[in-house]
């Protein structure tokens, strides 16, 4: 039986074909910096523009191997004390970082009236497995318990990331609940996160070519990375799921990891975790960074933020 063709909405399909027609050099067979800046290029040529805030600010915390670069931004100069986002960058920890997703952060301050702060974890391959995790946790909980050098207090924490930083919103989830911050976690926003393994799922076999995330890409970062298969900070699905946070899980339909974020719902639903799965019918992996070259994405995220909002509300 033949498979049944995906759907790809049109604006999406107009995308994909033109990457096809550019013909670009295959991650695998460029320098790391060359890697690096083809990042920085994708994300500057499609993605929106970023928004006017009143505070975009870089700052630093103490980590676990030297001082960790942090931005801070937010629609106010001033608030009250109340909830922060800690926003972690996508790139297979090994290509993002702050400029990669500050138009993406600017729009999640924007949209959300919340400051969002954003981290600048080590990166692998100089720096692997776990060097992401821990600087990841180290600066959320410098933000929960750092209210004068961040010039803001946080009454809840609401971590988000994206594709790598989806897996880092899930692992330190899940070391939050075992060790607790100075302030609680009121959210997790997973977004089309590694949960599983994807190697061998039926959404990598179908979408691994074609459709943004690469075989070659992920087998690059994955070598680069060299997570440690057995461990929960690395396959967050092996961990306890039952102290999860209250979730917003986003996947993409025609994404190659989306079965390891479908995973992970399922694993929340079997644990009784109260969290909504919104799946980007027709999209990609990388669709929160794509929104000029693919206008129907900025939808999507609303949706996403629509959902952030109806759960802290609820939680409230």
């Amino acid at each position: 039986m033949a498979a049944e063709t995906p759907y790809v909405r049109p604006d999406v399909k107009a995308f994909l074909d033109a990457l096809a027609g550019m013909g670009g050099v295959p991650i695998d067979q460029m320098t790391l910096e060359e890697a690096r800046q083809s990042y920085v290029a994708l994300h500057g040529m499609a993605d929106a523009p970023p928004r006017d805030l009143a505070v975009v600010k870089n700052l630093s915390c103490p980590g676990p191997g030297g001082e960790i670069p942090l931005r801070l931004y937010d629609t106010r100069e001033a608030r009250d004390p109340g909830p922060v986002i800690m926003f972690y960058h996508g790139g297979g920890f090994v290509i993002g970082d702050l400029d990669t997703h500050h138009n993406l952060c600017t729009e999640i301050a924007h949209q959300m009236d919340l400051p969002v702060v954003a981290v600048d974890y080590r990166r692998a391959p100089e720096h692997p497995f776990p060097a992401a995790i821990e600087d990841c946790e180290a600066a959320t909980r410098w933000v929960a318990g750092s209210p004068e050098a961040l010039g803001r207090a946080a009454t809840g924490l609401v971590t988000i990331g994206d594709s790598a930083g989806g897996n880092a919103t899930i692992v330190v989830g899940q070391l939050l609940a075992a060790d607790p911050a100075d302030v609680p976690l009121a959210l997790q926003v997973p977004i089309f996160p590694l949960a599983s393994d994807a190697f061998g799922s039926r959404s990598f076999e179908e979408f691994v070519e074609g459709y943004i995330l690469t075989r070659a890409s992920i087998e690059y970062f994955d070598a680069a990375y060299a997570p440690d298969r057995n461990d929960p900070r690395a396959m967050p699905i092996l961990g306890d799921h039952s102290s999860a946070p209250p979730t917003v899980l986003v996947t993409a339909s025609l994404d190659p990891i989306r079965d390891s974020g479908r995973d992970y719902g399922a694993a929340l639903s079997q644990a009784g975790v109260s969290h909504v799965h919104l799946e980007i019918h027709g999209g990609t992996h990388s669709f929160t960074n794509l929104r000029k070259a693919v206008p129907s994405y900025q939808k999507d995220l609303e949706r996403v933020f629509a959902a952030m909002k109806l759960m802290l509300e609820h939680a409230e």
